[in-house]
């Protein structure tokens, strides 16, 4: 009598499940594999929501101040004096610091300011007006009034009244000098029959260096307000390169150096022969009326280069 084998089906159904496992697990592993994220095409944006409202803003704005004057050529007030004067001007564009030169005797000397004391000028305006409690709308109003209209970046009558809010100060008809008073390198200031026609006048801190070759350099720190050059303080520097210290390794090795007093403590006759010794090289009244208005040109060039190279940005 035949009798079955009972472990021949167990085998057959253990085969069956290996075989059924074995193709399910071909078949998981044949589908494709998909990002658990969305990989379809993101349509993207030919521009921002405020890209056209933006640059047609700073159209307007470019517009407005093209028209207000012409900032590629120097006032003939301005050119004046540097065509008068013995300082060569050098002035590079998109830099802040400008510098005027000359040689007097066997003395280099060399002059820098920066178009930064104008701005710092509207901000100190803008802080007073925040935080002094004694100035009120109508006293703020006044003040206003009674300020030019510089143009630039510090226009009050330009398009969103520009980036301050007080304008630039006028120089009082009493701060004036006779040209026959006037030194070497003198021009004639501008005049205007109106009042407020003056041009700008606010404090211009500039730095004097008198260079004598194998001796040093005698350093001035002043300011320039109304016609008047004030100095703050006299340094003197037995290496040239220690004056400018243009890195980090000269700043720190003229730090512990004793470079002289305080200039007001000085003696009084000794501070006014320090003054008429930088008179005589033509760090003068002119020169304090020359500084405000190059700096005002010189902000407004700079402020018409900005607007037309973030205009080109937003465009691009």
């Amino acid at each position: 009598m035949l009798r079955l084998n009972p472990q021949l089906p167990r085998r057959t159904l253990c085969t069956a499940q290996q075989s059924s496992l074995l193709q399910r697990s071909r078949q998981v592993a044949s589908r494709p594999r998909y990002a658990a994220f969305s990989t379809s095409q993101t349509v993207r944006e030919k521009e921002g929501q405020v890209d056209q409202e933006l640059s047609a803003k700073f159209e307007s704005e470019l517009r407005i101040e093209k028209e207000t004057r012409d900032s590629d050529t120097l006032p003939a007030h301005i050119q004046d004096y540097l065509d008068n004067s013995p300082f060569q001007l050098e002035d590079k564009p998109g830099q802040e610091e400008v510098a005027l030169t000359r040689k007097f005797g066997d003395e280099s000397i060399r002059i820098t300011f920066s178009i930064d004391d104008l701005n710092n000028m509207n901000q100190e305006e803008d802080d007073q007006f925040d935080t002094d409690p004694a100035l009120s709308d109508e006293d703020a109003a006044d003040a206003v009034e009674t300020n030019v209209q510089s143009g630039g970046a510090n226009t009050k009558g330009a398009i969103n009244q520009g980036r301050t809010k007080g304008g630039n100060f006028a120089v009082a008809p009493e701060d004036s000098v006779a040209p026959s008073d006037r030194a070497e390198g003198s021009y004639e200031e501008p005049s205007g029959d109106e009042e407020g026609d003056q041009g700008p006048s606010f404090p211009t801190r500039l730095t004097v260096n008198v260079e004598k070759a194998g001796k040093g350099v005698l350093q001035f720190e002043a300011e320039a307000q109304d016609g008047e050059i004030m100095i703050e303080d006299v340094y003197y520097y037995k290496k040239p390169e220690l004056a400018s210290a243009k890195t980090a390794e000269l700043d720190w090795s003229r730090r512990n150096l004793y470079t002289g007093p305080p200039f007001n403590n000085l003696d009084e006759d000794l501070q006014v022969l320090l003054e008429r010794y930088l008179d005589e090289r033509g760090i003068n009244t002119a020169l304090a009326l020359w500084l405000p208005e190059y700096i005002d040109w010189k902000e407004q060039k700079e402020y018409l280069t900005w607007l037309s190279s973030v205009k080109s940005f937003v465009d691009a």
